[in-house]
């Protein structure tokens, strides 16, 4: 048996390890996590400014985005993750300010 020949199942083990180390790091970047939490974020923020109230369609429509962005994240769909969370943020948003509005209106009144 050649001196080195023990040494060659050790580096395609090493080489096998910092492939899969690399590969699980490839995925887990790409998914959409801070663009997930805006969104649930915003919903809560909506929620908080009377949307179930003032504006319970756009805040419906936040929740479908978010929950087809949760669909999307577990089919590893990254990129359209990432879209359906920033819409279902900017949906959230919208709620919130319709029902800010609302609320200053009745107060005028």
């Amino acid at each position: 048996m050649p001196p080195d020949a023990g040494s060659c199942p050790r580096r395609i083990h090493r080489y096998l390890l910092a492939l899969i180390v690399s590969l699980a790091l490839v995925a887990c970047a790409g998914a959409p996590v801070q663009q997930m939490s805006d969104a649930r974020q915003a919903i809560q923020s909506a929620v908080a400014a009377g949307a179930p109230r003032f504006a319970p369609a756009r805040l419906q429509e936040a929740r479908r985005l978010v929950e087809a962005a949760e669909a999307a994240l577990a089919a590893h769909a990254y990129a359209k993750a990432a879209r359906l969370a920033e819409q279902a943020r900017r949906e959230a948003i919208a709620a919130r300010e319709a029902s800010l509005a609302a609320r200053r209106r009745r107060e005028a009144e």
